[in-house]
């Protein structure tokens, strides 16, 4: 949102439009998203001994995931394609879930956020894990995924702060 308290990708008219970020200065920015797929402790428990049917599970998602957060701008509509300098994803095994919890951070320097690649690295390396399982247990079920953390640019830095 706009300081104004408007949306900063509709028009006048309430049309969709990409922001003009080409008056905005480089710098730094960072993002850091995460969710989780819980799952029965069986199927946990079938990825971290390796016998999914498909393979690696936590390799494959983890890659799918840096994928993902390279090709946002193509799924995400008003995204600007960005080149990143870093991506990396995070998977560990939460038994509390029980199931995995997945973590990704974006890096650049350029003129707008990475929040965007970053929860779509997470949504993605979510799904592929969901995928790869599924076949163990349909009931997994995907959550969570939220903004964590974001670093530069005007707006300066966002801490979440509910946990």
């Amino acid at each position: 949102m706009a300081k104004n308290g408007t949306l900063t990708h509709l028009g006048a008219s309430g049309e969709a439009n990409m922001v003009d970020v080409g008056g905005k200065a480089d710098t730094e920015r960072s993002a850091t998203a995460e969710g989780c797929v819980r799952m029965l402790p069986e199927t946990l428990a079938l990825i971290r001994e390796g016998n999914a049917k498909k393979g690696d599970v936590i390799g494959t998602a983890r890659l799918a995931g840096i994928m993902a957060a390279k090709k946002t701008a193509d799924l995400i509509p008003l995204c600007h394609p960005l080149m990143l300098t870093k991506v990396a994803v995070e998977i560990v095994e939460d038994p509390a879930l029980p199931g995995l919890r997945v973590s990704a951070t974006a890096k650049l320097t350029g003129k707008t956020g990475v929040e965007m690649e970053a929860l779509t690295a997470v949504s993605v390396a979510c799904l592929t894990i969901y995928d790869m399982a599924k076949a163990a247990d349909k009931g997994m079920a995907i959550g969570g995924i939220r903004l964590v953390e974001k670093t530069g640019g005007k707006s300066g830095t966002y801490n979440r702060t509910d946990g």
